[in-house]
């Protein structure tokens, strides 16, 4: 099914500090950025998994996200950084959630080099890896009511040449987007035509991924570069 570009890499338009580099020590940031919304909005993301799966995504989704802290080694290379998270959510997540961030996760440190220091351009096709093994696991596509509906317009944005910020809220209009949706995956899928009028909670989970990227690789307005 491909990327979720109109084409398989960044945009050469409009690109803002693409230049910059990402180090360890910003996906490390960007994992306990993770974990912090996790646990703020695990009540939230349980609600709305009660309503059309088994009330565990915001569970099972912190379970992981602590898992992923506790395990996470001090330093180390980007892809290093994502492969620890990536098995931590595998082995401690539960449900269908820690197989689809896990393999997401595994993807993308898998295309990023073996450097100690990567550049936006190459995290950016290295998310782009992640949504192709989301695509591959969960056999969906988008519109199907799933991460997938986050992930997606997310991804657009950057190849439109768009901030961190502004594709964090891509991927929050993606997940608000999945209310009128009928769920053709999972077990919201059972449902049929009763998933209507309830969002997707891994694509909720997944807005929240987006946003704790933003807030570690942006600067104050979602422009500019990330810490220093």
């Amino acid at each position: 099914m491909g990327r979720a570009g109109a084409h398989g890499g960044p945009a050469l338009g409009r690109v803002m500090p693409q230049a910059a580099q990402v180090r360890g020590a910003d996906i490390r940031a960007f994992l306990l950025a993770f974990r912090e919304k996790l646990a703020a909005q695990e009540a939230h993301l349980t609600a709305l998994d009660a309503a059309i799966g088994d009330a565990d995504h915001g569970s099972g989704m912190l379970r992981g996200a602590n898992a992923v802290v506790a395990a996470l080694p001090a330093d180390g290379s980007p892809g290093a950084l994502l492969k620890s998270a990536a098995m931590s959510f595998i082995s401690k997540t539960g449900g269908a959630s820690g197989p689809l961030y896990g393999t997401a996760l595994l993807r993308a440190a898998a295309a990023l080099p073996d450097q100690p220091q990567v550049t936006r351009p190459e995290l950016q096709s290295a998310l782009h890896a992640a949504y192709a093994g989301l695509v591959e696991r969960g056999k969906a596509a988008p519109g199907d009511k799933t991460m997938l509906d986050a992930w997606k317009p997310a991804l657009d944005a950057l190849d439109a040449g768009k901030t961190w910020r502004e594709a964090a809220g891509a991927a929050a209009q993606g997940a608000e987007a999945t209310l009128p949706l009928v769920a053709r995956k999972g077990r919201a899928s059972y449902l049929g035509e009763r998933s209507v009028g309830h969002l997707d909670p891994g694509a909720a989970s997944s807005a929240l991924l987006w946003a704790a990227l933003a807030d570690t690789l942006s600067g104050p307005l979602g422009e500019g570069p990330g810490p220093a």
